[in-house]
């Protein structure tokens, strides 16, 4: 059992802390993101499921901006181009499949 509050936290980019949890296919991540802060457009080879705990995310996937809110998903598909900003304090869970080898601490 592994309890979200004892893992460490790691600042990927400003504004963004993260926890993540590795398994031999996906790595899962929790986010707390500050309002205002902004996912710059980028793209990776991994699937993304995007869910919003907490806030509005507005999100961009390919040429699509829509505001993300609790209790809805987004599916990131690999190699698309994606980013966004918080409108205000989210907690976000996402799931990358294959493994973030690159958000390993």
């Amino acid at each position: 059992m592994i309890k979200i509050a004892d893992i460490p936290k790691k600042e990927v980019i400003r504004g963004f802390d993260a926890q993540f949890v590795h398994t031999e296919h996906t790595t899962l991540g929790f986010w707390e993101i500050k309002e205002g802060a902004v996912l710059p457009m980028h793209s990776h080879f991994h699937e993304q499921i995007t869910q919003v705990l907490e806030g509005k995310f507005e999100l961009t996937i390919g040429e699509e901006t829509k505001i993300c809110k609790i209790g809805e998903l987004a599916v990131i598909p690999p190699n698309v181009i994606h980013g966004g900003r918080a409108l205000t304090d989210c907690k976000i869970f996402d799931i990358f499949s294959p493994v973030r080898e690159d958000y390993k601490i």
